[in-house]
């Protein structure tokens, strides 16, 4: 479903860096001029009005650092709660801007009493409802059964007039409650409503046309049958849910004969004539057959229709004696009406039948769960009868299933990604902090405007996840240049950095938040699929803004500072300062006999410079013996490491040789090698490089 926006982005992204790489310095540097004056844009005093406001509130996030990462903390434990309590659906409801809705009449009832019926339901709805554009009936099956269906069952869809013409509701749920009451007064009918694609949309993923469909499997079914209608009983009372149907497995009358078999031997009978006589009378029996060209048709002989209409016919019916004679078929068997199975439905071979509910007002994941409740309180089963929830609730299980292995596979991705970027794994772990921080704005934006998780929510996280990570790379990347370029200071460095990167992070999180917008506000066809999406990013990516803003320049200053700490103590760089205090020994005796003449204090600055511990290195490697002479070593062994190849000694010669019949001489000129010695080539190189190392 949401593959073409994934490959979209993906092509973008990389048409993107392509462009980043080639066109835009080429355009830049044909194009792009130093301004002649420096009048500042309106964009420039922005920021640099952020910039004046951002610096005070930084200064005291930092001196405050526990206090913000406890209530950080405490939001995000908010979230989760929140995200527990949300409830969830596979996907939101499109509106289709039309209704469909199955009347569903008593079992066994006739094609002419459903056609009267469902005439007579149009006719009310078209009468009572000026919205109502055109109403039409489906009963049965086409030509090809591909959606089987009984004659008791209609298809009723309904098609709208557009909104703005609507008189008697002002919204869809409304008018959809009002055509209910409408036609509740047709006797004998239950009514389902739904859409025209979404029926068919559910039929064909779980096999039934509700929302939710509660299976119950088992072998007989007259239990499946009775405990059916006891679940529907419990299900009934759940908030939430608006259509209830306990799908139909028995009640079908049927005319049942049971032959006597007594008299059967007494007037010297067989069932199987008698079955014959049976199904030849209402069925037909073939009698012979007709061709017609190349064609070849079945003569098929039965009762005229007014004596095959009642149970009286075949009460009725004679049955030819051996002797001649004749007897009505209810004098050789009891014939009546008896209850019987209507349909036998099964899934992966497994008989079953099910309670399907559409769901109104509520989402779908906390109904299934209410019922649940109830059905574990109230409902006992036999051995060997067991449920299983589908429809719209299995297909969230199996995409939740699929969220839960995709979801931890991105961020491992993006997790490898920032490693490779800042090669610090302290570094990673702040910036992967933007996912908690993301998220609680993502639930929040969800809660505020009242939308259950949904996959299309899913994919929104996902999406956010990787734009919310990269504002904090950036932020990074800014700090670490400036400590690279010599700022010492971390305070200094932190709020440089920060104001810095001002712009970057503000026109990233701008440019996303905008380009979401649309989708978020959406009232077109086909924007409740897109509005969680997009609500779900541009809330994240408030929060995960603040974060890169104020929470992680207060990590990146514990992570600093403990850094410091663990550089003062390393062996290392004590190593270093000895050698350093060595190196100065000898200036310092000539320094003390130039201080007998001068000033103490003049001479101490003039003799002992102050510099920082890496020039201090620096110099140690530099000046000290024993490094130079290491340094000599390297570049002797690098020389030697020629006299490993020894190819040998090179030869010219020549020779003569005369052409026979005297024509002349023959001359050979030659180039030889000699004493080559390629199989120690490899030996004398290893025996070299452990020298050297």
């Amino acid at each position: 479903m949401f593959q073409p926006m994934a490959l979209t982005f993906i092509f973008a992204m990389i048409g993107a860096m392509i462009l980043c790489l080639t066109y835009v310095p080429m355009v830049s540097a044909l194009f792009l001029r130093v301004p002649k004056n420096d009048k500042k844009s309106y964009g420039d005093k922005f920021v640099h009005w952020v910039e004046r406001k951002y610096e005070p509130l930084l200064t005291k996030s930092l001196s405050k650092g526990k206090v913000i990462i406890s209530v950080a903390v405490a939001l995000f434990a908010v979230a989760i709660f929140a995200f527990t309590k949300m409830g969830g659906e596979f996907i939101p409801q499109l509106d289709e801007g039309d209704l469909a809705f199955h009347a569903i009449l008593k079992p066994g009832s006739s094609l002419t009493e459903t056609i009267e019926t469902t005439t007579k339901i149009e006719r009310i709805v078209k009468s009572e409802f000026p919205e109502v554009k055109t109403i039409i009936s489906r009963i049965g099956v086409a030509d090809v059964p591909t959606d089987p269906m009984p004659m008791d069952i209609a298809d009723v869809f309904v098609i709208l007039k557009p909104s703005d013409e609507w008189t008697s509701a002002s919204s869809k749920e409304e008018l959809l409650d009002k055509m209910k009451e409408a036609v509740s007064i047709v006797p004998g009918v239950n009514f389902e409503f739904t859409q025209p694609i979404e029926m068919r949309f559910n039929e064909l993923l779980t096999g039934v046309r509700e929302d939710v469909a509660i299976k119950l499997f088992g072998e007989d079914l007259d239990i499946l049958a009775s405990k059916a209608e006891e679940m529907g009983k419990i299900i009934a009372s759940v908030p939430g849910v608006a259509d209830m149907k306990v799908e139909a497995i028995d009640g079908l009358p049927q005319i049942t004969v049971n032959y006597n078999r007594n008299k059967l031997a007494q007037y010297g009978l067989e069932i199987n004539q008698l079955n014959s006589v049976v199904q030849a009378s209402f069925a037909g029996g073939k009698a012979g057959v007709i061709f017609e060209g190349e064609k070849r048709f079945d003569l098929v002989a039965r009762l005229k229709a007014e004596n095959r209409t009642s149970i009286n016919d075949i009460q009725n019916l004679f049955i030819n004696l051996p002797s001649g004679a004749q007897i009505p078929l209810k004098e050789l068997a009891n014939i009546s009406y008896e209850p019987g199975p209507m349909q036998i439905s099964r899934d992966n071979t497994n008989r079953r039948t099910y309670v399907g509910i559409n769901i109104r007002g509520r989402d779908v994941k906390s109904v299934v769960e209410d019922i649940q409740v109830r059905l574990d309180e109230q409902f006992e089963l036999p051995p060997g009868y067991f449920l299983r929830y589908g429809g719209a609730f299995e297909n969230l299980e199996r995409a939740s299933n699929r969220l839960q292995t995709v979801v931890p596979i991105a961020l491992l991705l993006i997790f490898i990604l920032i490693y490779f970027a800042l090669k610090s794994f302290p570094q990673t772990l702040m910036i992967y902090l933007a996912i908690p921080m993301a998220t609680i704005g993502g639930v929040f934006a969800l809660w505020l405007r009242d939308m259950p998780f949904s996959i299309s929510a899913g994919v929104g996280f996902i999406v956010l996840f990787g734009v919310a990570v990269l504002n904090g790379l950036v932020m990074i990347s800014g700090l670490n240049e400036l400590k690279e370029e010599g700022v010492t200071n971390l305070r200094d460095r932190i709020v440089e950095g920060t104001k810095r990167r001002i712009r970057p992070i503000m026109l990233t999180a701008l440019t996303d938040i905008l380009g979401f917008l649309p989708m978020a506000i959406s009232s077109s066809a086909g924007a409740e699929v897109q509005r969680p999406l997009a609500t779900v990013v541009i809330g994240g990516l408030l929060t995960s803004t603040l974060l890169t803003l104020f929470i992680l320049p207060i990590f990146y200053q514990w992570v600093e500072k403990r850094s410091e700490r663990k550089v003062k103590l390393n062996p290392n760089y004590v190593t270093a300062t000895a050698i350093v205090c060595l190196l100065f020994t000898i200036p310092s005796a000539k320094a003390q006999e130039v201080a007998s003449r001068m000033d103490t204090t003049i001479v101490q600055q003039e003799s002992y410079p102050e510099i920082v511990l890496d020039s201090a290195v620096t110099m140690a490697r530099q000046s000290y013996p024993s490094l130079q002479t290491g340094k000599l070593e390297i570049q002797r062994q690098n020389v030697l490491k020629a006299s490993a190849y020894d190819l040998g000694s090179t030869q010219l010669f020549t020779g003569g040789e005369e052409i026979a019949s005297g024509q002349g001489i023959y001359t050979l000129i030659g180039i030889g090698q000699q004493n080559i010695d390629l199989l120690s080539i490899g030996a004398k190189s290893d025996y070299k490089n452990n020298v050297l190392h």
